[in-house]
């Protein structure tokens, strides 16, 4: 169907009724349907005389020119209406022009987005509503390349996609079509999200300022701040990273805070603990599996942890107990970076850094044959130590007030005052299970204490009967206030305030130190030297 078209009602109403006195013209035209072919009723008509019209083979009537003149008039006329009709239903604007860029079609879209009536602007250059560098409809006839879904500004605050192609007659270029999308409020909305975003990073940073994912590791002893060096070191980098250490050092906040160091930090962070997985669930929580590999399984398949950890990191805790029957299938994996899910015949593309923890040495396992030594090797590509909590006892003040401050918050209860007693107590017990046993220890008795003030009483029927640190207030003690290999500085210090009643002079005698060496001693710790009165109430630390 051409631009314009013609029913055979409309041709018969136009044209002349055969009588027996007719003559039969030369040209003829047939119809064969309820639609009339206008380009063959054009060229029947071309010579300017009659034409003869069959239908189904009879002769039915004469077409004349005049009739010819007075038919194509209504087509044009009714077949104007109809597309202007169409413009005014389509969601877009839409705008066409001709060769010499007078407006021919103007959309009622058009008229709502840059507020300018068909009627004004109908028949006019369109260079004299925009500028013309400004209209992208103008250039489409110096460069006759069709566009699709281009951004658009052709005025200030407006934004458009725009679609649109030359329009071409004979192969001349006749004019251009424009068909243009308003996306100014979704511009807006997203300006105003840019600008809520941008406020939102201001407030953030100066409320929290600019955080060292490493904050979140509390401590100051020298091998603790070893571990934390070289971990920040390694972060940027994609090796692969062994963390050693006892359970309950906190080797899972040592992977997450490498994880936000690293370029992987908006991908995803995966933690499996490799003992916390039953040996025949392993393969397919490692792995994933197809629909239906195995009894049971879900039949649209599920993707396993390495799967999940695509463009992230993959933390594996306990890596030790990894079973030996998938520590090939997992050595593969770190080198071609491919696996298959159990029952898949597709071989997957995986990107993601491998962090392993465990808490005893792995070339321990290997001498055992628990453990491949090409696995270990891949693995141990960067190994950091985190000690033990009773290697660095002077790190418990600064512990206990983080844990305190979350965890008195979380439960709504008020801080406790600690004196100097409950602190030693803390300093002497050999805490086996490390940061995770003293937080919980704590956690206890923020739910379970009432009173206003902590000593070591509270602690005795916590900590394991015969620890050095469960000993009730009043047990005598070994006397003299040395340092040795059993008592940290801090733990001297702070039972030498305990037996002088909190006097920092006569601490600081028993010390055989300065009152200035004592003071710089207890901010060193994360202790205020103004928290300590006559009561030995220790109150708030502040670091």
């Amino acid at each position: 169907m051409g631009i314009l078209w013609c029913s055979w009602e409309e041709l018969r109403t136009r044209m002349r009724p055969v009588s027996p006195d007719t003559a039969l013209p030369d040209a003829s035209l047939s119809v064969y349907s309820e639609e009339v072919d206008f380009d063959e009723l054009a060229e029947a008509c071309r010579s300017g005389e009659p034409v003869a019209i069959y239908k189904d083979g009879q002769w039915v009537g004469v077409l004349g020119p005049r009739e010819f003149t007075d038919l194509l008039l209504d087509l044009c006329w009714s077949q104007r209406a109809f597309f202007e009709q169409v413009l005014d239903i389509v969601q877009e604007a839409v705008t066409v022009i001709d060769r010499r860029g007078v407006v021919r079609g103007w959309s009622r879209t058009a008229e709502q987005i840059y507020d300018i009536p068909a009627q004004r602007i109908l028949g006019r250059p369109i260079d004299r509503f925009f500028q013309p560098e400004a209209l992208a409809v103008l250039r489409l006839l110096r460069d006759p390349k069709p566009v699709r879904q281009v951004y658009h500004a052709p005025r200030e605050n407006t934004h458009v996609l725009l679609s649109g192609g030359p329009a071409r007659v004979d192969g001349q270029m006749a004019g251009a079509v424009a068909s243009e999308k308003d996306i100014t409020q979704l511009v807006r909305m997203h300006q105003e999200l840019q600008r809520t975003y941008r406020q939102w990073m201001a407030d953030q940073q100066l409320r929290h300022g600019d955080r060292d994912p490493f904050d979140t590791i509390k401590g100051g002893s020298p091998d603790l701040l070893h571990a934390i060096r070289l971990a920040k070191k390694v972060a940027p980098t994609d090796a692969t990273v062994l963390l050693q250490g006892e359970s309950g050092v906190g080797k899972d906040l040592f992977a997450q805070a490498i994880h936000a160091a690293s370029r992987r930090s908006a991908g995803p962070f995966i933690a499996l603990n490799c003992a916390a997985i039953p040996g025949p669930l392993f393969e397919s929580e490692l792995f994933g599996y197809e629909g239906g590999a195995f009894t049971g399984a879900d039949r649209s398949g599920r993707p396993g942890k390495l799967e999940l950890a695509h463009g992230g990191t993959l933390f594996l805790d306990e890596i030790g107990e990894l079973p030996v029957e998938l520590q090939a299938k997992f050595l593969r994996v770190l080198q071609d970076q491919t696996f298959y899910r159990i029952g898949g015949t597709k071989p997957i593309q995986v990107n993601a850094r491998i962090i392993a923890a465990g808490n005893q040495p792995l070339e321990d396992l290997v001498a055992k044959g628990r453990f491949r030594e090409d696995l270990y090797y891949r693995l141990n590509v960067v190994r950091i130590f985190i000690p033990p909590l009773r290697e660095r006892l002077d790190d418990i003040p600064v512990l206990v007030e983080t844990f305190l401050e979350d965890l008195c918050a979380a439960y709504g209860r008020p801080a406790p005052h600690l004196e100097p007693d409950f602190l030693v107590a803390l300093m002497r017990h050999p805490w086996s299970g490390n940061v995770r046993e003293l937080r919980n220890v704590l956690e206890r008795l923020v739910v379970t204490v009432e009173d206003e003030s902590w000593n070591s009483g509270h602690l005795a029927a916590l900590l394991r009967p015969g620890d050095p640190g469960a000993e009730p207030p009043g047990t005598p003690h070994r006397p003299g206030l040395r340092p040795n290999a059993g008592r940290t500085k801090g733990e001297s210090i702070l039972e030498a305030l305990r037996k002088t009643g909190g006097n920092k002079a006569a601490a600081a005698r028993l010390l055989g130190i300065s009152r200035g060496t004592l003071y710089n001693r207890l901010r060193s710790l994360g202790l205020d030297p103004r928290a300590f009165d006559s009561a030995m109430g220790l109150g708030r630390w502040r670091r």
